[in-house]
């Protein structure tokens, strides 16, 4: 039977949010029911009100999300009623050509419900990333749920749904940083300093945290930074150099996603070093670099797609890491916040007043 919940919806570009009425079917074949625990507010929840998604109004927003699965769907095998999972928005398809080459983290057909959610008008509402989860029960695919232990804070796994996996893949994954490396990380935000942490993680030997704000190389270094460079008061390049023996580091991590720090990260590794690009850039950002310097430095650079992660690998670990007291998931957590609080904690987020605001439902 149809469910009548709360959720929070954006109608119309940049316009509030609204906390409204929302109908959940039951699961067809396939899809589960989720109860939502705790549900991130991310930077991409603000990109969709803002319409730099798409233009598929109405939206379902929130995404970063753990909860209990309630009710499941004909031939769901993956999880089952009281199962506490972590939901992702990347639900590998086992089929595509990425999938049957073995590359399943760059799956190009991800799986969604195949129903919708709708307004009690009927109108059906586009989920954010295919999840929809500020909303007391949202609807899923079974690919989108992963099993994890229910001894972790619901607040605290959540975040591995999105940013905090973004960040941790992009150096552990995508950045393969292992034991002695040097890293720096652009852009101390959560993505950045989940980053960080994944370097301290894999035992980087230095870990150079670059920010504007003198705040956020505080919080970067509580993370495991060994060092901080201000953008604001000198050269970021020559500044990485100069702690690294005047090398360059081995990993840099782009966790803005802007022209200036992107070749801010090209001109601070080590020759051969490694850029790995995880901030996300908007369509009119360009580069202007000379050609031979891409030939002459070497190396690999990188773009890291939800920190490449597989999500029925690296939750159940990331998890077990942060109750083992090896991955602090609860220090991401500035704030819990009830659903009608969203547009407070979109306008805290624009200040760099907070890591994550956390939905945490009752």
């Amino acid at each position: 039977m149809t469910q009548t919940v709360r959720g929070v919806v954006s109608k119309k570009r940049g316009e509030p949010v609204q906390l409204v009425d929302v109908l959940v079917p039951d699961p067809g074949p396939g899809e589960v029911v989720v109860a939502i625990g705790a549900c991130g507010v991310c930077h991409t929840d603000l990109t969709y009100r803002d319409g730099g998604i798409s233009d598929a109004y109405p939206f379902l927003l929130g995404h970063e999300a753990a909860g209990t699965v309630e009710s499941v769907g004909a031939g769901v095998t993956a999880v089952e009623p009281g199962d506490f999972v972590v939901l992702n928005w990347r639900a590998v398809c086992g089929q595509c050509r990425a999938c049957r080459r073995g590359r399943p983290q760059y799956c190009f057909d991800t799986h969604n419900a195949a129903q919708a959610m709708t307004l009690t008008d009927g109108t059906e509402l586009t989920p954010a990333l295919g999840i929809g989860a500020f909303i007391d029960k949202t609807l899923v695919h079974q690919g989108q749920c992963t099993k994890v232990d229910p001894a972790a804070d619901a607040a605290a796994a959540a975040l591995l749904g999105c940013g905090v996996m973004a960040g941790l893949g992009a150096a552990v994954n995508t950045g393969a940083v292992t034991r002695d490396d040097t890293v720096a990380v652009i852009g101390c935000g959560g993505v950045g300093d989940a980053a960080i942490a994944g370097a301290r993680l894999v035992g980087a030997r230095k870990i150079i945290a670059v920010d504007t704000d003198d705040a956020k190389l505080d919080w970067a270094t509580d993370f495991g930074a060994t060092d901080t460079v201000n953008a604001r008061t000198g050269n970021v390049v020559e500044a990485i150099q100069e702690l690294t023996d005047g090398f360059g580091a081995d990993v840099v991590i782009d966790a803005v996603g802007r022209p200036e720090t992107w070749t801010q990260a090209f001109y601070a590794r080590d020759l051969a070093g490694t850029v790995v690009l995880v901030g996300v850039p908007t369509p009119d950002m360009r580069l202007d670099m000379p050609l031979v310097d891409f030939f002459s430095r070497g190396g690999t650079l990188k773009s890291s797609w939800y920190g490449d992660c597989l999500p029925e690998r690296d939750f159940p670990t990331m998890v077990a890491l942060y109750l083992q007291g090896r991955l602090p998931l609860e220090r991401f957590v500035s704030e819990r916040i009830g659903l009608e609080d969203i547009e407070d904690a979109f306008a805290k987020m624009h200040r760099g007043a907070v890591l994550r605001s956390v939905v945490v439902f009752k």
